[in-house]
Order: structure tokens, then sequence, then C-alpha cells
């Protein structure tokens, strides 16, 4: 009896596959800098079947960043969501957001792609659909830190405090005074807390 060899069958990739192939080509490139092309070739389809999967593009982009940012935003609301005081949590987050961006530059980048795009309407769906409940968060935080304050402002500042940091990191290590452990998590989150602390405080010496 003869014996045959039996061909492997390619396992079809879900969408879960592709969605974790796509947002590195989006976090390196940029959504203008990436086709559906692309994206198929990465991860090993026809364009048919990419299509099967996702309509277009647009539907492609977001859920990619929203599957970038969904097991990052549950780590970090558990963080704000802990036990400690207001301002312990606040250093806890900021010393985790900062070890994301550290150590994750996919991540990084994928951020920095995303505020840089123009198109309204995708910021707008990423907005409601993928960043507003851990804006809410940081929102709540900012209430309890200081109740009297502009929560919405006090959220900002403090996403930018840490953002702005790491999307300047290239450029930053040129400048006078830069020293590499600046960049560690742990002292970027205590310059930070510390810094709102006493801006609050101070803010509230002169209204009195």
């Amino acid at each position: 009896m003869s014996s045959q060899t039996v061909k492997a069958i390619p396992r079809r990739k879900t969408r879960e596959e592709i969605l974790e192939l796509s947002a590195p080509l989006f976090a390196r490139h940029g959504y203008d800098g990436v086709s559906m092309r692309d994206v198929a070739a990465a991860v090993g389809l026809t364009q048919a079947a990419l299509y099967y999967h996702f309509s277009n593009k647009d539907q492609l982009y977001l859920d990619a960043v929203a599957y970038e940012f969904q097991e990052k935003e549950a780590a970090l609301k558990a963080m704000l969501a802990g036990n400690g005081t207001p301002w312990e949590r606040l250093e806890r987050f900021v010393a985790g957001l900062a070890r994301m961006m550290a150590t994750d530059k996919d991540f990084l980048r994928l951020v920095q792609w995303v505020l840089l795009d123009t198109d309204e309407a995708r910021q707008g769906t990423l907005a409601k659909q993928v960043f507003r409940d851990m804006f809410v968060a940081v929102h709540d935080l900012a209430c309890e830190l200081d109740p009297h304050r502009d929560a919405h402002l006090l959220a900002m500042s403090i996403f930018g405090l840490v953002i702005f940091h790491f999307q300047t990191g290239a450029t930053r290590k040129f400048m006078p005074g830069h020293r590499p452990h600046q960049d560690d998590p742990a002292v970027l989150a205590r310059h930070v807390c510390e810094l709102l602390r006493r801006g609050l405080a101070a803010a509230d010496g002169e209204a009195r």
C-alpha cells in the first residue's frame, strides 16, 4: 500500500489575528501609509478574504486601534480604581501609562498617528467608542484631586504631560539638562504629581 502525503490545510485567519497583525502596520506608517493590499500581504490573505472581515479600510483601522487600546485601557483603569488616595492612584496611573509608552514603541507610534489624524469622522468615532471611558475615569479622578478645578482641563493636562514627554523623546535627548533617568516611568510619575499638586495648591492660595 503506497503512502500518501497529507497536505496541511492552512488555518483560516480570525478577525482577532488580523487586528493583531494590522495594528503594527498602522503604528509604523499611519492611516494614509497603509493600504488594504498591505494588510492582506502582511496577514497572508487575499484582499477578498480581508474584505470578508472588514468592509473598508476605515473599519479595519478603527477596529485595530480599539484592539490595541483595549487591553491597556483595562490595566490603566484598574490602577485608577485601586486602593489609595487620589494622588497615590494618579501616580500609579501616570507610571503605568509612562511604562506602556516607554516599553511598547508600536503603542507610542500609534498614539502619535492617532493624534495627527485630521479626519474628524474617525476622530469622533475613536473618541466616543475607544477613548471615552478612559478619559471619564481620569476626569473622575481629577474631580477628586480638586473639585473646584475644571476637571476636563485637568484630565487633559494629565494625559498631555505624559504623552508629550514620550512624543518628543527623539528631540528632547539633545536638549540642555536631559538625563536618562528622566525617562524612568516612576520618576516621571513623581514629577507630574508634584507639579500638579503644587500648581493646584498655589491656585487655591491665590483664590483666597
